[in-house]
């Protein structure tokens, strides 16, 4: 992926929603800081600062949360395992990267483990409850730009296919997410 500063805009396509992410080059990795507003039946507003290292891989995520309340949320990558608002969390040890339900921005990271297709247990963040669990994924290629996302965990069964640039980037993500240019 570039060494330039990205911005990426989706819009929901399910229900009213917006995002605005911006995502730069910094000592450690990538910085990616994101606003997200869904504006459907449960509505919630969401920033949040996404520490990758240079493998792109989650080191750290500051989720803020407007859903009617204001609510904070911590997840960080440790030698012992994630660690959630400081606490460890055994339950999160076979987590190898984090899902936040609301943006399409974590399949990137996803299909940027793989060389062609692939599995992954994610930390999986609902939102706007959240809740994390561990969720089993599929990743299949189907072409240069395309790919096909299967839930084999929490939404076992659910399959969308994703249409990428040649980063990697989700351009649309069938029934949810398409790219704002």
């Amino acid at each position: 992926m570039s060494a330039l500063s990205i911005t990426r805009k989706w819009r929901r396509l399910d229900e009213p929603g917006l995002e605005v992410l911006h995502v730069q080059p910094d000592d450690e990795g990538f910085l990616a800081l994101s606003t997200v507003v869904h504006a459907g039946a449960e509505a919630f507003g969401l920033s949040y600062l996404w520490q990758l290292d240079r493998d792109w891989r989650t080191q750290r995520l500051e989720l803020h949360l407007a859903s009617p309340t204001i609510e904070t949320l911590l997840v960080e990558r440790s030698d012992e395992g994630w660690r959630v608002n400081g606490r460890l969390r055994p339950d999160l040890a076979e987590c190898e990267e984090i899902d936040l339900s609301a943006t399409p921005f974590c399949n990137t990271l996803a299909m940027r483990r793989f060389q062609g297709s692939g599995e992954l247990t994610t930390l999986y963040v609902d939102l706007p409850s959240l809740q994390l669990q561990p969720s089993r994924q599929r990743y299949t290629a189907l072409g240069k730009n395309r790919w096909r996302y299967t839930d084999l965990g929490i939404a076992q069964g659910f399959e969308a296919d994703l249409d990428v640039d040649d980063e990697l980037w989700v351009v649309a993500y069938e029934g949810l997410f398409e790219t704002l240019v």
